[in-house]
C-alpha cells in the first residue's frame, strides 16, 4: 500500500503492546525488573507510576502476559473483579468508585492474588477520600518509569508512527527529535496532529512536509 492510499484511508491505531516491542532504557529499566521478577513482590501488590504516555499501559499489558492478568480501568472496577491476577489502571482517576477497589483488595489480599496498580504519581499523591484505602495503597511498594534520553525517545516516536501504520524515515525521526517536546504526553500529541495534517492534506510525511506544518504552529504562550 502505498503512503497516499494509506493517508486517505485514515487507518486505525494499532498499538503495539507486546514484550518485543517495549524498548528497555535506563530510564524504564528498573520497572522492567520489577515486572519480571513479579512473583517476589511484597503481598503481592506493585504500583508502577509515571507521566501520561511514559509506557505504563504497555508495561501493564506486558506483565498480563505474563502472569495471566485482567486489566481494568479504576473508574469501572466492580466489586466482583478480584481475580489471581489482576492490573488496575489510573487509580489517581479513580474518582467515585474507591469502594469497589477496597473490596477487591481486601479480597485478593486474602486470596493471595497478584495486584498491579498504576498511576502518574506515587499513591501518596492520589487524591483519595477513603481512609481505610488511603492507607493501604499508600504501603504498596513503588515504581516510576521516568521521562526518556533521546535514544528512546527516538524509538518511541518511530514506535508510534508505526502503530499508526505511517513509514517515518530515520531522517524524519531526528529531525523531530531536536523540536518535539522532551514528555511522553508532547510526543503523543505532535505525532497525533501529524498524522492528521498528513491525512488531511493527503500527503506522506516528510521532512519538508513536518517543517511546513510546525512553522504553522502558535509561539507558546510564556505570559
Amino acid at each position: 500500500m502505498s503512503a497516499a492510499t494509506q493517508l486517505v484511508l485514515d487507518l486505525p491505531v494499532r498499538q503495539a503492546l507486546g514484550r518485543a516491542d517495549f524498548f528497555v532504557a535506563p530510564c524504564n529499566e528498573l520497572a522492567v525488573a520489577q515486572l519480571e521478577g513479579w512473583a517476589r513482590w511484597p503481598e503481592g501488590r506493585l504500583a508502577l507510576v509515571g507521566p501520561s504516555g511514559s509506557g505504563k499501559t504497555h508495561l501493564a499489558h506486558v506483565w498480563a502476559a505474563m502472569s495471566g492478568a485482567r486489566i481494568l480501568e479504576a473508574s469501572a472496577l466492580q466489586s466482583e473483579d478480584a481475580a489471581p491476577a489482576l492490573v488496575v489502571e489510573n487509580v489517581d482517576k479513580i474518582g467515585e468508585n474507591e469502594a469497589a477497589l477496597f473490596h477487591v483488595y481486601n479480597q485478593m489480599n486474602a486470596d493471595g492474588g497478584a495486584l498491579l496498580i498504576t498511576g502518574q504519581s506515587a499513591p501518596t499523591r492520589w487524591p483519595l477520600a477513603l481512609p481505610d484505602l488511603r492507607s493501604r495503597l499508600e504501603s504498596v511498594p513503588v515504581v516510576a518509569v521516568e521521562s526518556p534520553d533521546d535514544t528512546l525517545l527516538s524509538m518511541i516516536i518511530a514506535k508510534l508512527f508505526d502503530d499508526r501504520q505511517i513509514p517515518a524515515s530515520p531522517k524524519l525521526v531526528a529531525y523531530l527529535l531536536k523540536r518535539v517536546g522532551r514528555s511522553y504526553a508532547e510526543v503523543n500529541a505532535l505525532v497525533e496532529a501529524l498524522d492528521k495534517a498528513a491525512l488531511a492534506a493527503r500527503k506522506p510525511l516528510t521532512v519538508p512536509f513536518v517543517s511546513a506544518f510546525l512553522n504553522r504552529l502558535p509561539e507558546p504562550n510564556h505570559a
